[in-house]
C-alpha cells in the first residue's frame, strides 16, 4: 500500500494520497473528468438518501429534465449566461463520418447549437412557464439528481471535474416572501446534512452582490473550514425573485384574476461534498468516514493462521456479522462487512482503515474461543483506545453506541478547528494584511503561520473583489448573526457595521 504524504508537508499531495489509498475516485482517460470507484460511490449514495428524505419530508418530488439545452434558452437570462459562459460545453454536430483519410470528424451540423447542463434554470423554468397557469397550480417543489459538466481548466478530483454529480432543487412560488422563505429553508437542510450526518459544521450567510449565483437576488451559502485553514462552499440557495420567471414568462391567475409573474428559487449541492468530507475528517493514516455516511460501518475480517482454525473463526465471525445486522445505530441497521478476500489479514485491515471505516473488526481463534472481539477504532488511532478487546455481548450491546460516539467525536474536532480558527481580533487593514501574508499550511497547534478564517468588518465597497483578488482572498459569506457593531472595513479603512467571514478558498 502507498505512503501517505504527511498534511503538514504538502496539503495538496496529501488530499490525492487518501483518496487513491481510499480508493474512493481516480482520473478518468477522459480528460477533467473522473471514475467515482465504489467507497466513493457509495458514500455519494449516502448522501443522497440523507438528503432525499429530508427533501421528501419537506414536500419535494424527484424529476428528471434533459441535459442538452437550447443555445437560446440561455440567450433569455443575460446575467445567467454569462456568468457560465466560459464553462459551458457546447454540442454543434449531430454525427460523426470518416474524411478521405480515414478519419472520424463532425458531419453534420445542428441548426441550433446545444449546451450540456451546467446547471438547469434555463430549461426548467421553460417547463414552469408551462405547467402554471394558476394560483391553484402552486408552489411547485421539485428536485432532481442528474449529473452536469461545467470545463474547468484546472481539474482536481472531487473539487473541480468538468463533469460532476450533483442535485439540484427548483421552485415556483405566488409570493417574494414565500420563495425568499423556501431559500432559507432548504438552506437549512444542507446545514442539518453537513452538520449531523457529514460532521462538518458550518457558517451559514449569505454571498456578496459580486459573487452571488447569475440572475439571482440574493444566493445563501454555508462555509466550512477545512483543515488547512482554507474555506469551501459546501452548498448554496438561490432566491431567484422574478428575474427566471419574466425570462421564461412563468405567469400565472392570482385569486383576483389577475396575472402576475411567479417567484422561483433553486438550490443545489454536489460530489463536491466528499471532498469536503475528506479535508475536514481525514488525517495522515487516510480517511476517516462519518458513521452515518459510511458505506460499511463495521468491517468484520476473520484472521485464520492455521487451517484447523478456519472453520471455527469464519462460524464465528459470521454469526457476528449477523448479530450486528440487527444492531442499530442512528436510528438504522448497522451496515456491517464480512471481508473474506483472499489477502492476507493485516493488508485488510489496514485497507480498511486508511478507507477510513469507523470500526474493524480482527477475529482470531482466541477471540472465538472467548467469545471475545478485538476492535479497532478509527477515530481513535494513534491512541490508547485505538485497539479495544470487548467480550461479545457487550460489542453487540454497545456498538451502536461507538459509532454515535465516532460521529459525535468527529464533529467536535471539526467544531473546535472552526471555533479556534476563526479570527475575530482583527480590526485595522494593517493587521488583516499581516495576518494573511502568511502561506495556508495544514493548521498545526502553536503554530505562527497558521491562517484561516477572520471575522471582521466590509463596507460593501464596490471595488472589493479587485482588492480581494490582489490578496487571493474572497469573502466567503455575509453571516446571518450580524453583530450590529461599528468598525472598521479591514479591506479599505471605512466605517463599517457589516461582518463578514474572509478567507482563502477552494
Amino acid at each position: 500500500m502507498a505512503v501517505l504524504t504527511k498534511r503538514s508537508e504538502n496539503y495538496p499531495q496529501w488530499y490525492q494520497d487518501v483518496i487513491s489509498n481510499a480508493d474512493m475516485a481516480e482520473n478518468s482517460v477522459s480528460p477533467g473528468c473522473m471514475v467515482i470507484k465504489p467507497w466513493g460511490y457509495g458514500i455519494w449514495e449516502r448522501i443522497q438518501r440523507e438528503m432525499d428524505d429530508r427533501f421528501r419530508a419537506t414536500g419535494h418530488e424527484n424529476c428528471y429534465f434533459p441535459m442538452f439545452i437550447p443555445i437560446s434558452f440561455f440567450q433569455k437570462e443575460a446575467d445567467h449566461v454569462e456568468g457560465f459562459a466560459k464553462e459551458m460545453a457546447v454540442v454543434t454536430h449531430s454525427r460523426l463520418a470518416q474524411n478521405e483519410d480515414g478519419k472520424l470528424e463532425p458531419a453534420s451540423k445542428l441548426e441550433e447549437p446545444l449546451i450540456v447542463r451546467p446547471t438547469s434554470e434555463a430549461i426548467i423554468s421553460d417547463c414552469f412557464a408551462k405547467w402554471v397557469k394558476s394560483y391553484r397550480d402552486l408552489p411547485v417543489l421539485v428536485n432532481q439528481w442528474a449529473n452536469v459538466v461545467r470545463w474547468e481548466m484546472r481539474p482536481r478530483l472531487f473539487l473541480r471535474t468538468r463533469e460532476f454529480l450533483w442535485q439540484e432543487g427548483h421552485t415556483v412560488h405566488a409570493s417574494y416572501k414565500e420563495a425568499e422563505e423556501e431559500a432559507k429553508k432548504m438552506l437549512e437542510v444542507y446545514r442539518e446534512v453537513a452538520e449531523d450526518v457529514l460532521a462538518m459544521p458550518v457558517i451559514l450567510g449569505k454571498k456578496p452582490e459580486y459573487d452571488k449565483f447569475p440572475g439571482a437576488v440574493d444566493t445563501y451559502c454555508l462555509e466550512p473550514m477545512m483543515q488547512d485553514g482554507r474555506a469551501l462552499q459546501a452548498g448554496t440557495s438561490h432566491f431567484l425573485g422574478q428575474n427566471f420567471a419574466k425570462a421564461a414568462d412563468i405567469k400565472f391567475q392570482n385569486d383576483k384574476g389577475e396575472l402576475e409573474y411567479a417567484y422561483t428559487t433553486s438550490w443545489g449541492v454536489s460530489t463536491r461534498l466528499i471532498g469536503g468530507l475528506i479535508m475536514s475528517h481525514a488525517d495522515d493514516e487516510g480517511m476517516q468516514v462519518p458513521p452515518r455516511v459510511a458505506p460499511y460501518q463495521i468491517v468484520v475480517i476473520p484472521l485464520i493462521k492455521k487451517e484447523e482454525d478456519r472453520e471455527v473463526v469464519s462460524a464465528y465471525a459470521s454469526s457476528l456479522v449477523k448479530e450486528l445486522a440487527l444492531k442499530t445505530a442512528f436510528g438504522e441497521k448497522i451496515r456491517v462487512k464480512l471481508d473474506i478476500r483472499n489477502k492476507a489479514p493485516q493488508d485488510k485491515s489496514w485497507e480498511w482503515i486508511r478507507k477510513g471505516a469507523p470500526l474493524v473488526l480482527e477475529i482470531g481463534r482466541r477471540d472465538a474461543d472467548g467469545k471475545n472481539v478485538m476492535v479497532k477504532v478509527r477515530h481513535l488511532i494513534n491512541t490508547d483506545g485505538f485497539k479495544q478487546i470487548i467480550p461479545q455481548e457487550e460489542f453487540l450491546a454497545k456498538a451502536g453506541a461507538l459509532l454515535e460516539q465516532a460521529q459525535k467525536s468527529l464533529f467536535d474536532r471539526a467544531k473546535e478547528r472552526l471555533e479556534k480558527y476563526t479570527r475575530t481580533d482583527i480590526r485595522t487593514p494593517e493587521e488583516f494584511q499581516a495576518y494573511f501574508a502568511n502561506g495556508n499550511v495544514f493548521l498545526q497547534e502553536g503554530s505562527d503561520k497558521n491562517v484561516a478564517f477572520v471575522r471582521g468588518k466590509w463596507s460593501g465597497d464596490e471595488n472589493s473583489d479587485e482588492l480581494l483578488k490582489q490578496m487571493k482572498l474572497t469573502i466567503r459569506c455575509i453571516p446571518f448573526d450580524q453583530s450590529g457593531t461599528e468598525g472598521v472595513c479591514l479591506l479599505t479603512g471605512k466605517k463599517a457595521t457589516m461582518d463578514v467571514i474572509y478567507a482563502r478558498s477552494y
